[in-house]
């Protein structure tokens, strides 16, 4: 396993490639200046565009820390209808927060969630606040550099593996493979459970001649789907051999959630819509429709980050209602090395702590 020619002569051509490289180079010489905040900040983040599993990553950070400390999550909010520094509270809506931070919001309430496209002023705000955290966790931040967080994860996707790729528009990474000299943690996501030791140090000694770096792999659990609107749709039933599922997603990989419910047994219709998509009433309708013609025993499935979207939906017909179910989604980290990256993190964050933990 090596970096190939082909990606390394298509980055020497990209004028994008050499745009972030003179920028990281800025940050690197101190011509551009990054600020620090002296509590621990942690950035979740990728080198790549479209899903490595950022959120659900954040969210195994949000239980790892939460009981323990005041914490807060600070996004920038990709696709919210608002601008600036918005906190989440009861009255906040998934239009002004974005379909992840919600998410996010809606799980963990007693977590403190904003959004801020400008993540110094993000930070800074939190800071203000009567009950100011003791952790902030920043979520996909990895080239927002202004911010010089105490701990970078970087996350790469096992199936999109970032030395056979190029920097946009000739692939689908934002910086060059060098980026992941930025990390202080790196965790492998999507990874198969029967991944093989000798392809694992394979991995890892591509990523050591980088940087030497911990690097971790990971695998998303799925759990059991529950009503999107528990007063109107009838008690979740397990899903097999019986079961016709209609899979309704705006992700960017649906594919492995999709192996999911077949794996189960059902038989399943994608209807498939772009990364964070906002649903048109007529789109509604069609799925509407698309339910409707799986007859009586047919339920539709969605991801959690396209319930928080769906549910704000006013004029959402009532067959979604009656028969809609969210599929929850964990990460599990492989080789039961979880204890060995939750005491990394733990210790960063105890060892940089201003010794304000909640009661």
């Amino acid at each position: 396993m090596h970096c190939d020619v082909k990606y390394r002569l298509l980055n020497a051509v990209n004028p994008y490639h050499w745009v972030t490289w003179m920028r990281n180079r800025a940050f690197d010489k101190r011509l551009l200046l990054s600020r620090c905040f002296d509590l621990p900040v942690i950035c979740v983040g990728n080198i790549t565009v479209g899903g490595t599993g950022k959120t659900p990553h954040t969210e195994y950070l949000i239980r790892l820390l939460k009981d323990k400390y005041r914490l807060a999550v600070l996004s920038r909010g990709y696709g919210r209808k608002s601008r600036g520094y918005v906190i989440a509270d009861e009255k906040v809506t998934m239009q002004q927060l974005g379909d992840e931070p919600y998410q996010m919001h809606s799980k963990f309430p007693d977590v403190t969630v904003a959004v801020d496209e400008n993540r110094v002023h993000g930070i800074l705000a939190l800071l203000s606040r009567k009950k100011e955290p003791d952790v902030i966790l920043l979520d996909d931040a990895y080239q927002h550099r202004y911010v010089e967080a105490g701990m970078n994860i970087l996350l790469i996707d096992y199936n999109r593996p970032i030395w056979r790729d190029a920097v946009l528009p000739f692939g689908r990474m934002r910086e060059s493979i060098q980026g992941v000299e930025r990390a202080d943690i790196v965790i492998v996501t999507k990874s198969p459970r029967e991944l093989g030791c000798d392809e694992q140090m394979q991995i890892k000694k591509l990523l050591a001649a980088i940087k030497e770096v911990p690097v971790f792999f990971s695998t998303m659990r799925y759990g059991e789907h529950y009503p999107l609107f528990p007063l109107q749709a009838a008690p979740a039933v397990p899903i097999g051999k019986e079961s016709n599922v209609l899979l309704v997603t705006g992700i960017a990989k649906p594919e492995p959630l999709k192996a999911e419910l077949e794996r189960r047994g059902a038989n399943v219709r994608l209807m498939q819509y772009a990364d964070h998509h906002n649903f048109s009433p007529a789109e509604l309708d069609g799925i509407a429709a698309a339910l409707a013609s799986m007859g009586n025993g047919g339920i539709m499935v969605t991801t959690e980050k396209d319930a928080a979207r769906l549910a704000s939906y006013s004029t959402l017909p009532h067959i979604i209602k009656n028969r809609a179910y969210v599929m929850p989604i964990e990460v599990e980290i492989l080789n039961n090395e979880e204890n060995l990256l939750n005491k990394k993190i733990s210790d960063y964050v105890t060892e940089n702590s201003r010794d304000s933990i909640v009661p």
